[in-house]
């Protein structure tokens, strides 16, 4: 059989693609090692080089999805979130902690004993299932931490559970001119100065 671009000539090859008959000069080996006609050898060459293509591409697409799958700044905010909630159920679970130790001089700050009362209050809600104390002094000493002494301060505020608000806290007998405040776990109450509220 002779070749199929030179007549004269005896085929060494057949071509991988067509199985034209090929001679030595005709024949185009590919980096694989298969004969191709130069036609053949010019589709292949076109072939590989738009399949490598279109792998670059299909790569460059799966590099963009793993990117998108990598956690961006929600997934972050996501797993900080789930942290500090796991922190602080542990903490109101696990961390009864005693109260603060007072600091400032309440016989002269009554306001500072009032609001200290008020968190001494919800700390006992917190610990004891949202129930409040039927008196000032079942906060001692583990919700409340006052000086020696201190004890009687509590005197001078008037307590009063109530079942529609949970409780009602003010001074008894507010400063002169000063507005009086009712405290209560939905938020203050403000009286006009002199009236004694509910």
């Amino acid at each position: 059989m002779n070749c199929k671009y030179h007549p004269d000539r005896k085929a060494e090859f057949f071509c991988t693609s067509c199985n034209a008959p090929l001679c030595r000069e005709c024949a185009e080996v590919s980096p694989s090692g298969e004969p191709y006609c130069y036609e053949c050898a010019m589709l292949h060459s076109l072939t590989e080089v738009g399949t490598s293509i279109k792998d670059r591409k299909d790569k460059g697409e799966e590099r963009k999805e793993q990117k998108k799958k990598r956690r961006g700044p929600f997934g972050y905010f996501v797993i900080v979130s789930v942290v500090l909630i796991a922190v602080m159920w542990g903490v109101i679970l696990f961390g009864k902690k005693p109260a603060p130790p007072a600091s400032a001089e309440l016989a002269t700050n009554e306001r500072v004993l009032l609001f200290m009362v008020d968190g001494a209050i919800k700390r006992y809600a917190l610990y004891k299932s949202n129930t409040y104390p039927t008196a000032l002094t079942e906060l001692l000493p583990d919700y409340l931490s006052l000086r020696k002494g201190e004890a009687g301060l509590l005197e001078r505020l008037s307590y009063h559970p109530d079942p529609k608000l949970g409780y009602r806290l003010r001074l008894i007998k507010p400063g002169s001119g000063e507005m009086n405040l009712i405290l209560t776990p939905k938020g203050i109450e403000y009286t006009a100065p002199g009236s004694t509220g509910a």
